[in-house]
């Protein structure tokens, strides 16, 4: 490719997502050094994008002034400034599709992320599932890279690469001598979450066992949640609400482990190198959300006929009296996490 290549990619949410195709664009960087990427995303989301090379961020403001049809008009005559030669669409909804409408009026190739929504459908459904591991949503990302005709080939391993720490958090990380856990305990549909009074009881084991402990992810209600336990158990800190995200990912980026629901937190970790025992619910990763180069034996989960019977978490388990997640006990996290950090 020449070096006028230029590719708008969008991807304006969830946040999960985003950080899947950062951790997509880090290698398509590499192996494409000539090629000028503009990613536009959420303004909230660009430290996922810190350090990649070629690399223009654009923000989308989806409230304010790129509201509505004309807001999105407004969006396209700024991206249009840019002069891109392509547009990868990594988020196939009205909002992406419309900003690809416009370009495409200009002649400009439009390249659209296929989700394989029939598939998911299969694997969710409560008769005739059909259960089966489907292509990776870090390789439907690659896929649209290689349609407009570059050459991508993904890794799936985790480069870890240690940040400076925040001044802040230096102290955290003080005694070597013990081991960095991560602890994403929430999600953004509480189905996905882990039994709060289940979760203490891992924190307890693992306070137990001498590890440090840094709690993860969420607001206020979150924070609220987690203050306790940092008060309760040694060597736990609830770090919610108390770094940006730059900060945080420079803190997770020093831990041996991360434990974490199937949420943000897992595809942060993943951006960062850092390896994740992640919990299943409704949920599973046959459907293409696992972190980027996490294992599957990784994975914490029950086997049960109506799993999964969500792509998203957003619905409810459908495992009988007691949900799949209920189902597992904590003892199982507890000596995963013990396996992964004293093997």
């Amino acid at each position: 490719m020449s070096s006028t290549e230029k590719i708008i990619v969008l991807r304006f949410s969830a946040m999960g997502d985003v950080a899947m195709v950062a951790s997509v664009l880090k290698e398509f960087s590499q192996q494409n050094p000539s090629v000028e990427i503009i990613l536009v995303s959420r303004e909230a989301y660009k430290p996922f994008f810190d350090g990649i090379e070629h690399l223009t961020f654009h923000a989308i403001q989806p409230k304010t002034i790129h509201k509505g049809i004309s807001g999105l008009y407004k969006l396209y005559k700024e991206l249009r400034k840019y002069k891109p030669t392509a547009i990868a669409d990594l988020h196939d909804n009205l909002r992406s599709r419309a900003i690809s409408t416009f370009f495409r009026l200009t002649g400009i190739k439009i390249k659209r992320i296929d989700k394989g929504r029939a598939e998911k459908k299969a694997l969710t459904h409560s008769v005739n599932k059909i259960f089966q591991p489907l292509r990776q949503t870090v390789e439907r990302y690659a896929d649209v890279f290689r349609e407009l005709g570059f050459e991508v080939n993904l890794s799936h391993k985790l480069k870890k690469k240690p940040k400076k720490l925040p001044v802040r958090a230096e102290y955290l990380f003080k005694d070597e001598t013990k081991k960095k856990l991560g602890i994403s305990p929430f999600a953004q549909h509480i189905y996905k979450v882990y039994p709060l009074d289940k979760m203490e009881v891992v924190i307890a084991g693992l306070s137990a066992s001498g590890y440090e402990i840094f709690i993860f992810g969420g607001g206020k209600t979150e924070q609220a949640i987690a203050e306790p336990w940092a008060k309760i158990y040694p060597n736990t800190h609830n770090l919610i609400g108390n770094f940006n995200l730059t900060e945080e990912l420079a803190i997770i980026s020093n831990l041996d482990l991360m434990l974490s629901m199937d949420s943000s937190g897992m595809h942060m970790a993943s951006l960062v190198g850092v390896p994740v025992v992640s919990v299943w619910g409704p949920t599973h990763p046959y459907a293409g959300f696992l972190g980027y180069g996490q294992l599957e034996s990784d994975c914490i989960q029950v086997d049960h006929p109506n799993r999964p019977n969500s792509i998203y978490g957003n619905k409810p388990c459908m495992c009988g009296v007691e949900s799949c997640m209920d189902l597992i006990n904590p003892e199982t996290i507890v000596n995963k996490i013990k396996e992964k950090l004293n093997g």
